[in-house]
């Protein structure tokens, strides 16, 4: 059986790690290097970095914390924001990463998928997505996707954009939800499952996690393939290893390395 991966998401603007709810209110939390080492050794399966600020500020992603990461740990880890084409792919690629996730820009220019897929592999194309609950009747899940950390409605549906993603040539899909992040209430599980259900790539659930059961039910109920966690670690109120623990106690299959 498949283990469910851990996922530790940091945030990165102007070099720091930074949390907020709904991506507002955001206070920094430290260094990313740092704090790559800390979940690396902790027993995360792998690592996200979101440069958060670089698509706003059109510049590039930064490339040297990319390497610093890449010389500090052991783990796969995938890095966001930023990338504005297959050449901002390569770099981020030869510069250590194995995944480069999309976001608004596979909104804007779906072809970035497949151009990046056949270039480096489906395995190393990420689509982030952002959905929020819609009664837009052009989403007929319910969801709609928005860009632009949530300012900009897109009129897509989010499980069709999933589908059309997959069919382009992304291998995994991290579904965070707009509604949900943050708040450490729980995972948005209803369009979770709508997207793992649609796809036959790997779902990530994201943005709400709170506490081990909150996982338990992204892999159980709305059958995610990972999940991604931030606030409830970063705070320090759970350890990677604590979660494993209380996961593998309810069966659920994960890496062990106590």
């Amino acid at each position: 059986m498949l283990t469910k991966r851990i996922i530790p998401c940091l945030d990165v603007r102007s070099g720091r790690v930074t949390k907020g709810v709904k991506f507002q209110n955001n206070i920094d939390l430290g260094d990313p290097v740092e704090m790559a080492v800390a979940y690396s050794e902790g027993g995360a399966d792998e690592l996200v970095f979101y440069d958060i600020t670089a698509s706003a500020e059109r510049r590039p992603i930064d490339i040297g914390m990319v390497e610093a990461v890449a010389r500090t740990i052991r783990i796969p880890f995938a890095v966001g924001g930023g990338i504005t084409s297959v050449a901002d792919m390569e770099r981020v690629i030869l510069a250590g990463a194995e995944k480069v996730s999309v976001n608004s820009l596979a909104v804007r220019k779906p072809e970035i998928i497949s151009d990046g897929a056949k270039e480096f592999g489906a395995q190393c194309i990420v689509l982030g997505m952002d959905p929020v609950r819609s009664d837009n009747p052009r989403c007929p899940s319910g969801y709609e996707i928005t860009t632009r950390g949530f300012r900009e409605y897109t009129g897509m549906d989010a499980v069709d954009w999933a589908r059309r993603a997959a069919e382009l040539g992304a291998g995994e899909i991290v579904v965070n939800s707009v509604d949900a992040d943050g708040t450490r209430a729980g995972f948005e599980l209803t369009v979770t499952r709508l997207v793992a259900e649609a796809v036959s790539v790997p779902v990530v659930a994201s943005g709400g996690a709170g506490k081990p059961s909150h996982l338990a039910d992204a892999f159980d109920i709305a059958h995610a393939d990972a999940a991604i966690v931030a606030g409830m670690i970063h705070t320090g109120d759970w350890t990677i290893a604590q979660i494993k623990e209380e996961l593998a106690a309810a069966g659920v299959p994960v890496r062990r390395f106590w």
